[in-house]
């Protein structure tokens, strides 16, 4: 299956991937999303669902966490790979008052890894 070399491909993307979390930066999330990446949560009971083009905006017009002070809390839990040009990673991360557990989905083409998928769940300080 993968070799360290995808382990470590897969790793540098998703420091990228938290690095535009936290700087509310489209620019580097777009270098770790496939333009047809979907977006989907159902945490209130309610399905969110939103491509690209729908999230990068809210992105964009959100405070950084970086701006706003906020520590980082980030950490990739785990990688797998179920062949070599698929992998699911679990993340998780911390944004304002919340705390998100993220899987992404992701795929290899174009020699390069990217997130197809993220589904993801997150909690509430209370």
């Amino acid at each position: 299956m993968a070799v360290s070399g995808d382990f470590a491909a897969v790793a540098a993307v998703l420091v990228t991937y938290f690095d535009g979390l936290h700087f509310s930066d489209t620019r580097r999330l777009a270098q770790v999303f496939h333009p047809m990446a979907q977006y989907v949560c159902a945490t209130d009971g309610t399905l969110l669902h939103r491509d690209m083009a729908e999230y990068f905006p809210v992105v964009d017009a959100r405070p950084s966490p970086a701006s706003r002070g906020e520590t980082r809390a980030d950490e990739i839990v785990s990688i797998e790979f179920a062949g070599p040009v698929t992998a699911r990673a679990v993340v998780r991360c911390r944004i304002g008052a919340r705390d998100f557990v993220d899987y992404l989905t992701l795929i290899r083409l174009e020699d390069r890894w990217q997130v197809i998928s993220k589904v993801f769940h997150y909690e509430e300080d209370r």
